[in-house]
């Protein structure tokens, strides 16, 4: 059956990976009749009612989906494509209450013109009450318009069914959230980002570079089981009374969270085994300061410091010591991390810059075992960075010939430089 999801017109190339993880989600197979990141209209086939429903009713970046009953470049050829398409379902709504609706991209309808529409239609045979409010149906005109053209270039007609989650953007927008950070990640993009990890009930998300706690809400939001690390103590600590679990009581999802602590990926105290449903995170990228991970500068292990016959290391406000590091070693650190700890077709998100500060292209890491589901980009005035979504295959699918990409500035690299700097060990560090 095919349906028309109507899409905001922003973060476009989130919106097609968005319905395909959700239909993974559902357990239901969608395909893509018409799709393009120019226009908000996208129309698919899905197997039934309930599994539009299914889909769309927590996508973030479309307002809602209908029934298609027709389309076509004009009017004329609208109403032959609704005949032919939908009349074996026009007596099934005829005695129903309805309404109808317009939405029109780039373009507005005067009243006038919307009545001669609506009267257009008088052969569907509806027979119900007309309700502005509350109706049993609303159908709707969906048009596609050019800037500044009279009539529009594409024109739909279809029966509403499900609206999106968009309106999860305004309860947990940053500018009402009691602990933020300059570093916070916009709301919309970490519930796109949830989406497209398959964050859900019973599943488990850690974030590994929680800041204040951006992901673990958006997962926690959709009913995951979340917590978080940070290699910044005062961070995770918080300050002045507020720290992450914060948000979570400001939100009520204090049953949704387990704890955030100090750690990264290269020292994480985290069970070896393989239980987590999903990793979420936005990793330093050592632009505005060197990237460091815990340790010793010259990875000698120092004795305890006593203050006072207390070990520091104890005292609440400990900043533990940390060693210079690369970009590229932390990406590679961070799929091996996944790939130990992620369960069968567990999902790994996080985001990279496309290009350094000399326009250089990154390449997008590889790794035996994590398989690429997605590549969505964030484009800026001067930069753009992207969001991977990669899934781990059961060993079965792994094949034994292949081993993990190195990078560049892998750990080998870096062992031959004596004590290297932030600035020696990435390349598009600001100097």
């Amino acid at each position: 059956m095919k349906y028309l999801i109507r899409f905001l017109q922003v973060h476009e190339t989130f919106r097609r990976p968005e319905v395909e993880a959700l239909a993974t989600l559902a357990n239901v197979r969608v395909e893509f009749e018409e799709y393009s990141e120019s226009n908000p209209f996208c129309i698919v086939s899905l197997p039934d009612e309930a599994a539009a429903r299914a889909v769309i009713g927590r996508s973030i970046s479309s307002k809602g989906i209908y029934e298609l009953w027709g389309s076509g470049k004009d009017y004329e050829e609208l109403h032959e494509d609704v005949r032919e398409r939908s009349s074996s379902v026009w007596e099934k709504y005829s005695i129903c209450s309805f309404r109808f609706d317009f939405d029109t991209y780039q373009g507005t309808r005067t009243i006038p013109e919307q009545t001669k529409i609506i009267e257009s239609l008088s052969y569907l045979g509806f027979n119900g009450r007309v309700k502005m409010k509350k109706a049993d149906q609303i159908f709707c005109f969906l048009e596609d318009c050019s800037m500044g053209s009279e009539a529009p270039k594409r024109v739909y007609f279809g029966r509403w069914i499900a609206e999106s989650q968009r309106h999860a953007i305004y309860k947990y927008t940053l500018k009402r959230r009691d602990y933020i950070s300059t570093t916070s990640m916009d709301t919309e993009l970490a519930l796109l980002n949830a989406n497209l990890c398959l964050a859900a009930p019973g599943k488990i998300f850690y974030d590994p570079f929680v800041g204040t706690g951006s992901f673990p809400i958006a997962c926690s939001h959709f009913g995951a089981i979340t917590m978080g690390s940070d290699i910044d103590s005062r961070t995770v600590r918080g300050k002045g009374g507020l720290d992450i679990r914060t948000n979570f009581r400001q939100y009520k999802l204090t049953d949704k969270y387990l704890d955030g602590f100090v750690a990264d990926v290269t020292n994480s105290p985290l069970r070896c085994g393989r239980f987590l449903d999903g990793i979420i995170c936005d990793p330093p990228y050592g632009v505005r300061e060197g990237l460091r991970v815990l340790g010793s500068k010259d990875g000698n292990i120092t004795e305890a410091v006593l203050i006072n016959g207390e070990a520091a290391h104890l005292k609440d406000n400990y900043v533990p010591p940390k060693r210079p590091y690369s970009f590229d070693t932390m990406l590679a650190d961070l799929l091996q991390f996944a790939l130990s700890h992620l369960v069968d077709d567990g999902r790994l998100s996080f985001w990279m810059p496309t290009a350094n500060d000399e326009d250089v292209f990154l390449a997008i890491p590889e790794r035996a075992g994590m398989e690429l589901v997605s590549v969505c980009q964030q484009p800026f005035n001067k930069w753009s960075r992207r969001l991977l979504t990669y899934r781990r295959l059961p060993d079965s699918s792994i094949p034994s010939s292949l081993d993990a990409v190195v990078p560049s500035n892998s750990s080998k690299d870096e062992a031959r430089m004596t004590r290297p700097t932030a600035n020696d060990l990435n390349s598009f560090r600001r100097r």
